[in-house]
Formats: structure tokens, C-alpha cells, sequence
């Protein structure tokens, strides 16, 4: 028979491979570093200019960064930072290099949501945010997973739960019952309305006192923040029971959503959420904080019965809170909650692979428009990236043949052209 303990000894064992495989695949420091990129690449692939005409810019402005030479001279390789540098005082043909950003908008918020696991909702999630920093967007990824998959790929390994959606809500408890206190104590009808009380085992976490940027982590990308999760913070679901208990009123919901809205609204650009596979109480914040849904999917027809399934519980759930009202407290988003868009992005695409082609057809003629025209296609580079806790984009193509890295970044590319087109049309709505 086994225990508790036995599961406890189990998890001891499997935290010192961890260990081994973060020193093997991180830097001597057990911290993830991001790596330079080549003149090539910066020209091509991310500002999209021809390479002499990068060569020329270098060469007749001495102020502007210059990367690091290799020592034969043929080649420059740049940070992240001085390719924003490069970004903020080049024009080409007179156009600004930096991103398109509607004026006087907060960052759009984005949840990559399927409650089937494998889907490659982690996956989407790290490349989109690695492809929008490359692009010049400054991002914030947010970990509603416990698995904590993109918190891991980030870099984030010793992650304390406080910190995580689960600290966020827990605060948001304490703030909004001490809020509807004082409202009941200050009522004009002088009736003394009964005060919500919130136990001392929680109070005393101090998590009411945390600020904003007490939850965000720093990562190796310069441009991308996260709030982290942890396999400790899988306890949130039940935790998030108990509270509604303690005070029925409280727009559980809402609380991730409160929290953003505390943010400047100039903060950041992109908001992204990395969903777990289910719908809960942490999933249900990630999709109300969100104006967008992006929902992958993988090839097959288990994958296509799940996404039918989950949109059908999420709807249902959506209508459930929809009958708190549109007074009911629940920061700056208003019931009935409503998306700016949604969209299907079929992932682990095989594009000679007869059945992969049925199901993008069927996913197409049901969910029309709704649809990514860019899958992301299986490739051995995403494989490898997988593999290693990266994206493509942190790759070297020289680990592998240039063709086989061009492909897969491609497929990516792709996809995130897509994405951000859906986002720039859908950021006015919102």
C-alpha cells in the first residue's frame, strides 16, 4: 500500500533530476540566459530588410548599436535590448520599425484556452510571447497553470504559491470583503449590514498587504514579464471553494481581472494567459480577464471532440455568471462577459498527412472565420524546443541544419502574423 509519504518521497526523488536537467539546460548558474542574434537574422527575420541594407545602416551610423563581432568579422550578433535599440532609431524608407499600437489602449489580453492537455496551449503561449518581444511588444505572460510548463520554459523554477494567480485571488478576497464592509458600515439607510469576516489563517498569510509588483517575475527576455505558477499552487481550486464559502458575494471571477486592472495602462502591450487544462476557478479568471480567446487544437478527432466540449462547458459556465447581473461588483469587464474575438489554431499539423488535412477542413467548414488560416506544423525543431524548455526563437540554428530551424520558425512566424493581425483588429473593440 502506498501513502502520502510514499508520493513525498517519489516527488524528493524526481526534484534532484530536476535540478540535474535545469543545470544541463540552463547556464552554470541555474538561470536561463537569452542568446544573441545573428546580423542575419536580426535583418530577415525580425525587421524584415534586406541584409546590405542592415550592413549600410551599420556602417554610415556609428551611433547605432553594433552587436558583437565574431572574431573573423563575417558575422554581428545582438541582444534583445540592442535590437530595440536598432528599432527605436532606425527608419526604413522612412517608416518607423516599431510595432503598430493604438493609441490610448490598455494591453490587449489574450487567453490561449482548451481544457484538453496536449493541445499545445503552453507551447502557443511561450512562442507567441518570445515572436511579440522580437516584434518590439512589451509582454506579460500570466501562469494559470499548475503544471507551471510556461513558468519553467521562462525560467521560473523556485516559485513560492504566494506569488502566484492563487496569491492574486487570495488577495483580492481580503480586499473586496474589507471593501464591502465598509460599505455596509457607511450604508445611508444606517441599517448595519452583516460584515463578512476572513479567518486569521488567512489574513495572517499577509497576502492583503503584497503590491502589484510583488507577483511579476523578471525573465531572461528583457521585454517579457510573467506572473509564475507552481505545482504547489494546485491546491487553488480547492482553496477558491473555501472562500466563496466565506464570503458568498465575493466575484471570485474577477479577481485576476481586478488585479490587471491595477496595472498602467501603459505597462505593457500584450497580455498573455496560459490556461490549465480544465475549467475552474483559475481558468474562469484567465477567461474573463481576457478579450480574447485562442483555442488550439491538435490534428485528430479526439482533439476536435474536446475543443466541441470545452466551448460547450465554457459557454455554460459564461451564462451561469452572466446571472450575477451586470451590477454585480466585477471590476472594469461588465456581464454578460463578451469577447472582442475567438479563434481556433490547430497545432501539431502534419501538412502531408491525410487525416491532418480532413480535420483542418472540418474545424474550417464548423468554425469558419473563426479558424487560424496558419497551423503550426510538427516539425523536429519543435520537437527539440520542447525537449529543452525553449521556443524556436531561443534556438541557434546552428544546433541543427539552417532548413530545418527556417522551417520551423517559419511555421511560427506564420501563426504569430496571424495573431497579431486578430489582435490589432480587435484592440479598438475592446
Amino acid at each position: 500500500m502506498f501513502t502520502h509519504e510514499d508520493l513525498s518521497r517519489l516527488q524528493a526523488q524526481s526534484l534532484k533530476m530536476q535540478s540535474w536537467i535545469r543545470q544541463q539546460t540552463f547556464s552554470p548558474e541555474n538561470r536561463k540566459t537569452l542568446r544573441r542574434f545573428s546580423s542575419w537574422e536580426v535583418a530577415e527575420l525580425v525587421f524584415r530588410i534586406n541584409q546590405s541594407t542592415f550592413r549600410g545602416r551599420l556602417a554610415a551610423e556609428p551611433d547605432l548599436p553594433g552587436g558583437e563581432v565574431e572574431p573573423d568579422g563575417r558575422q554581428r550578433w545582438f541582444s534583445l535590448d540592442e535590437i530595440n535599440a536598432l528599432r527605436r532609431k532606425m527608419k526604413i524608407n522612412r517608416k518607423t520599425l516599431m510595432p503598430p499600437r493604438p493609441a490610448g489602449k490598455r494591453a490587449f489580453r489574450a487567453a490561449v484556452a482548451n481544457f484538453k492537455g496536449g493541445a499545445g496551449k503552453s507551447t502557443v503561449a511561450l512562442h507567441l510571447a518570445h515572436a511579440a518581444a522580437l516584434d518590439g511588444y512589451r509582454v506579460l505572460v500570466v501562469d494559470f497553470d499548475p503544471q507551471a510548463t510556461l513558468s519553467h520554459s521562462m525560467g521560473l523554477t523556485d516559485v513560492a504559491e504566494d506569488y502566484t494567480v492563487w496569491g492574486i485571488m487570495a488577495r483580492d478576497l481580503i480586499r473586496e470583503t474589507d471593501r464591502m464592509n465598509a460599505s455596509a458600515t457607511g450604508a445611508a439607510s444606517g441599517t448595519a449590514l452583516p460584515r463578512r469576516q476572513i479567518p486569521a489563517s488567512i489574513r495572517d498569510l499577509g497576502l492583503g498587504d503584497l503590491r502589484h509588483a510583488d507577483f511579476i517575475k523578471q525573465t531572461a527576455w528583457s521585454t517579457i514579464d510573467i506572473v509564475p505558477s507552481c505545482a504547489n499552487a494546485a491546491f487553488v481550486e480547492f482553496a477558491s471553494a473555501q472562500y466563496r464559502h466565506l464570503n458568498p458575494e465575493w466575484s471570485f471571477f474577477a479577481a485576476v481581472s481586478r488585479y490587471l486592472d491595477g496595472l498602467g495602462d501603459d505597462d505593457y502591450d500584450l497580455i498573455l494567459f496560459d490556461c490549465p487544462p480544465a475549467i475552474g476557478y483559475q481558468s474562469m479568471n484567465a477567461v474573463f480577464a481576457a478579450d480574447m480567446l485562442y483555442i488550439p487544437s491538435g490534428p485528430g478527432y479526439w482533439e476536435y471532440d474536446s475543443t466541441t466540449s470545452f466551448i460547450g462547458q465554457l459557454a455554460e459556465a459564461l451564462e451561469d455568471l452572466s446571472g450575477f447581473g451586470p451590477t454585480f461588483p466585477a471590476g472594469k469587464i461588465s456581464l454578460p462577459k463578451a469577447f472582442a474575438d475567438i479563434r481556433f489554431l490547430m497545432t501539431r499539423y502534419e501538412p502531408g498527412n491525410d487525416l491532418h488535412r480532413a480535420m483542418f477542413e472540418a474545424f474550417r467548414k464548423v468554425f469558419g472565420a473563426h479558424v487560424a488560416e496558419n497551423p503550426i506544423e510538427m516539425t523536429r525543431a519543435v520537437e527539440q524546443s520542447g525537449r529543452f524548455l525553449s521556443s524556436v526563437y531561443e534556438i541557434d540554428y546552428r544546433e541543427m541544419t539552417r532548413e530545418t530551424w527556417r522551417r520551423a520558425r517559419a511555421s511560427f512566424d506564420r501563426a504569430y502574423e496571424e495573431f497579431r493581425g486578430s489582435v490589432l483588429a480587435a484592440w479598438d473593440r475592446i
